[in-house]
């Protein structure tokens, strides 16, 4: 079985169009198609509502607000049945005429097929340039090299998904987080084309999240069993540094020199220290955060209402 999964987020204009396409490419095949609405302020539930009344294989998970795209994919994972699970976006930007060929893919062995974005129909400034320095930074901090990480439009094993607890924006990285897995992982060229209706969600702002969530999704991919050697390493490092400055400081006073009076060493080394402290910090309350929603079997969305699931 297939299960198809997307986010929508004031979509309402393209999810009819959306929807049948699907089901030209999908007919004769045993699919069902999940549609999460990520508590849009439009007409896009009653659309997906009135849809999944005349067809039982649409499902619909309506979220009570806004919670973002890794949200919506995690409660469509969670709810999906399929032994395959393809995800795409709602705004018909990817094609529903390239599911065959990541099937087909993914029927060679393949735990996770990746779209690429090849002839991408998106502003190079604001969208395509910052994209391809992150896929470039992803793909050599990960050891996954793709050439299009933000392309939602990829094909899984299912037993993948099922494995994996997602909070924040980590879904652009879940093919660097399935490798933890020992997925094999390929891509292949897919369509892409311009937005007809509705407004993009992304823009460049993203891309300080971005570069966060490349620096924790290397921490776990490497060091989430052996915490101490990044830490140990980066407090060994300081402590060198400040060992040398301290012989560069006595050997001045030796010579008769003020060190007292020398506050942009001072400052650099606060500096530094802060900043080792806040990604420190900031890692730790992600490992913290991952715990409490375990322990407590909670999900980091709620969901309003749910049709044929």
């Amino acid at each position: 079985m297939i299960s198809v999964v997307i986010p929508a987020y004031n979509e309402e204009q393209n999810i009819p169009i959306l929807y049948q396409k699907l089901t030209q490419v999908l007919e004769g095949k045993d699919y069902e198609i999940i549609f999460v609405d990520d508590g849009s302020e439009d007409g896009t539930f009653n659309v997906l509502e009135k849809i999944a009344n005349k067809d039982k294989r649409v499902k619909v998970i309506r979220f009570k607000r806004n919670y973002g795209q890794t949200s919506a994919m995690y409660a469509g994972f969670q709810h999906a049945k399929g032994d395959v699970i393809i995800t795409m976006d709602a705004d018909l930007q990817n094609d529903p005429e390239d599911i065959p060929a990541l099937l087909k893919k993914l029927e060679e062995g393949y735990d996770l097929v990746s779209g690429w974005r090849k002839d991408r129909k998106d502003p190079f400034l604001s969208r395509r340039l910052p994209s391809m320095i992150a896929n470039w930074i992803i793909s050599k901090a990960t050891g996954v090299h793709l050439h299009d990480y933000g392309c939602t439009l990829k094909a899984y094993r299912a037993e993948l998904l099922k494995e994996l607890e997602l909070y924040g924006d980590m879904h652009r990285f879940l093919p660097a987080l399935t490798k933890r897995q020992g997925a094999k992982i390929t891509e292949i060229v897919v369509r892409h084309h311009p937005r007809l209706y509705g407004k993009s969600k992304y823009g460049i702002g993203r891309t300080i999240r971005v570069i966060l969530d490349i620096l924790l999704v290397k921490f776990l991919n490497e060091y989430i069993n052996k915490p101490m050697y990044v830490f140990g390493t980066a407090g060994f490092v300081l402590f060198s540094i400040g060992m040398l400055a301290l012989f560069y400081l006595t050997f001045l006073k030796l010579f008769g020199e003020d060190i007292g009076r020398r506050p942009l060493l001072i400052l650099s080394v606060l500096l530094i220290l802060a900043g080792i402290q806040l990604i420190s910090t900031g890692i730790l309350a992600e490992m913290m955060i991952r715990i409490y929603y375990r322990i407590k079997e909670e999900k980091p969305y709620i969901i309003e209402k749910t049709i044929n699931l």
